[in-house]
């Protein structure tokens, strides 16, 4: 289980990307389960709307997602 300042990192961290990297990360993210988003359907949602979706998959899988420090 993620720790509250691990919670805190995670949204910051999630914050500083912007949409391609956002996409870029839900192609790479090790997910315990199938994560079948089609890159039209991640490429048609506002930066907002991948960083939520993102934040709540590392918070399902309990994971900090491996994000170069060049892509924050």
């Amino acid at each position: 289980m993620l720790q509250s300042h691990q919670v805190e990192e995670l949204i910051c961290l999630v914050t500083s990307l912007d949409k391609p990297a956002l996409v870029e990360q839900f192609g790479s993210y090790q997910a315990s389960f199938p994560v079948d988003f089609t890159r039209d359907f991640l490429e048609s949602q506002s930066v907002d709307r991948l960083r939520h979706l993102f934040v709540a998959m590392c918070l399902h899988t309990q994971r900090m997602p491996e994000i170069a420090a060049h892509a924050a």
